[in-house]
């Protein structure tokens, strides 16, 4: 990011990375090294065993040598955005203004595109730092329709994710997990003003969001842990790049053998 650049404006730049310009201008306390060491190391065996919680993610790295304890390793998951996929007991309450809407998928046959979609948000680490993605998923085609990366867990960039996708269509259904960024007002009314039915996993349940969990696997596997990212231009461009593999070239043996790209574009 240039501020004083002669010819694009910081709201451009802004634009062209999809970062917030509210993203720039904030200034976090940064992460220890060992607490980034940490983190790397929780998304990595998270994408592997995404039914360990907090108390088990803490022995696992007590039986790699580190010293942390369970206080600890519960702030850095929650810093993530990420906890253990098993039914809770209790579930949390949604935010002042906030509604949580039933999940709607359960026993549904998806069997075209634009019958569902669904959003999610992950951690992705870069070699000094990291930021967050928002991406939005056909469920039939499992094609990408659109994301955006932000430096904070916030609310604009999923909205501005949201926005992006439904200028490409409108979904039956839209489905999210029960993040306050997705039971927010300005995010469900974008949904309720096209009159598209809410849907929403239950709470610790990633699984119902199933393909999109897939999608950040095959992300990460296949990209994100093969690079450092050195900046968020880097981490950007590098996105970029594999979601337009993962839509135009990666053949799903799901879709026997079709790309999302080719199967949306016949069915839409």
């Amino acid at each position: 990011m240039e501020r004083d650049h002669a010819e694009i404006s910081v709201r451009r730049q802004c634009e062209l990375l999809g970062v917030s310009r509210a993203g720039l201008y904030y200034e976090p306390q940064g992460e220890s090294k060992e607490n980034l060491q940490l983190m790397r190391l929780l998304d990595e065996q998270y994408t592997r065993t995404p039914f360990y919680g907090s108390r088990k993610m803490t022995e696992w790295l007590r039986t790699k040598g580190f010293t942390v304890n369970r206080k600890r390793v519960s702030r850095l998951m929650a810093l993530m955005g990420i906890e253990a996929v098993y039914p809770k007991p209790k579930l949390s309450q949604p935010g002042e203004g906030h509604t949580i809407y039933p999940y709607l998928l359960g026993g549904i046959e998806v069997c075209r595109v634009n019958q569902v979609w669904s959003t999610d948000i992950t951690y992705i680490r870069m070699a000094h730092g990291f930021v967050y993605l928002v991406a939005v998923m056909d469920w039939f085609s499992r094609y990408v329709l659109s994301w955006s990366l932000s430096l904070t867990m916030g609310l604009d960039f999923c909205v501005e994710a949201l926005k992006c996708a439904l200028r490409r269509g409108r979904p039956e259904i839209f489905n999210s997990d029960q993040g306050s960024q997705f039971t927010s007002e300005k995010f469900t009314g974008e949904l309720q003003a096209r009159e598209i039915a809410i849907s929403m996993d239950g709470r610790g349940r990633c699984m119902d969001n199933i393909f999109i969990e897939r999608l950040w696997r095959s992300l990460k596997y296949e990209e994100v842990y093969l690079k450092d990212y050195a900046s968020v231009r880097e981490a950007r461009t590098g996105i970029e790049s594999y979601f337009r593999f993962y839509n135009q070239e990666r053949l799903h043996q799901s879709l026997d053998y079709r790309t999302p790209a080719a199967l949306y574009r016949e069915r839409a």
